[in-house]
């Protein structure tokens, strides 16, 4: 997936996107990849939505940069986090996104979708 947001036509992946049963994952796995190459733009990096699912995760966004510096594609990320958080953390995540952030997630759908 692209990494490289400075054309504001390139998006990261939905918060809502699945993989390992883990929502949110693939959204801050192009993030950070692309905080680290300097192709952010204008998105922030650990922003509070990745702070609250990395919370309920039980890990830190350090904890995660270092994973994805070791895992740098979605199938080895996917393997870590369900090797190194537990299942119930991982559907606690995902209800705290669908119950109390929905609206977070149904704006930037409406903003990233919208323009692609």
């Amino acid at each position: 997936m692209p990494t490289d947001f400075r054309d504001g036509k390139t998006f990261p992946r939905r918060g809502r996107d699945e993989a390992g049963g883990a929502m949110w994952l693939l959204r801050a796995f192009d993030k950070a990849r692309a905080a680290a190459g300097g192709t952010i733009h204008d998105y922030i990096y650990p922003c509070p939505m990745d702070r609250g699912v990395f919370s309920r995760w039980g890990i830190d966004s350090a904890r995660f940069d270092e994973a994805v510096a070791a895992h740098p594609d979605d199938e080895s990320i996917v393997a870590w986090l369900r090797s190194a958080v537990p299942a119930e953390k991982i559907r606690a995540a995902n209800r705290w996104l669908l119950d109390e952030k929905r609206e977070n997630l149904d704006r930037q759908d409406g903003e990233e979708i919208a323009s692609a």
